[in-house]
């Protein structure tokens, strides 16, 4: 960000971030990002934190054991629009350490500072080859750890 740019306020010290563009092909008939493209760029950060973490999908199959997404909060608190920059923040936020996972997103707007949308996924660790719930692989306990708010 540049010295213009506001300070991002995270509500984490240190989330995992990654950026994204608005571009037209986001947009609604509303003229404003879609409800369902926010969800797609959840998913791509969580991926990206989880391979930064190093539990990508080969690890998952190693592991045979995976996390599916219960549940879904999303909270949309403002429209973006064609060629605004996100920022995509990620953490854990809650883990059992035995079956789930809670994990919190934030995005914000480079522009104005802004946070737009506050999130948060329910995530359940499963056997990959019978996708019944499974008992978190000590890996997992290791590299999904909370992340306290600030």
């Amino acid at each position: 960000m540049s010295s213009s740019t506001p300070a991002a306020a995270w509500d984490v010290a240190s989330p995992f971030v990654q950026t994204a563009r608005v571009g037209p092909e986001h947009l609604d008939q509303f003229g404003h990002a879609n409800n369902v493209q926010y969800l797609r760029w959840l998913e791509q950060v969580a991926w990206a934190h989880s391979i930064s973490l190093g539990l990508g999908f080969d690890a998952y199959e190693r592991l045979n054991a995976g996390c599916v997404a219960r549940r879904h909060e999303l909270d949309y608190l403002a429209a973006t629009f064609a060629g605004d920059e996100l920022l995509l923040g990620t953490w854990i936020a809650e883990c059992d350490a035995r079956l789930t996972m809670w994990r919190a997103y934030q995005i914000i707007r480079v522009g104005d500072g802004r946070t737009v949308l506050r999130g948060r996924t329910h995530w359940v660790c499963v056997d990959l080859r019978t996708g019944r719930p499974k008992r978190m692989p000590p890996e997992f306990v290791a590299a999904y750890r909370p992340v306290a708010a600030v």
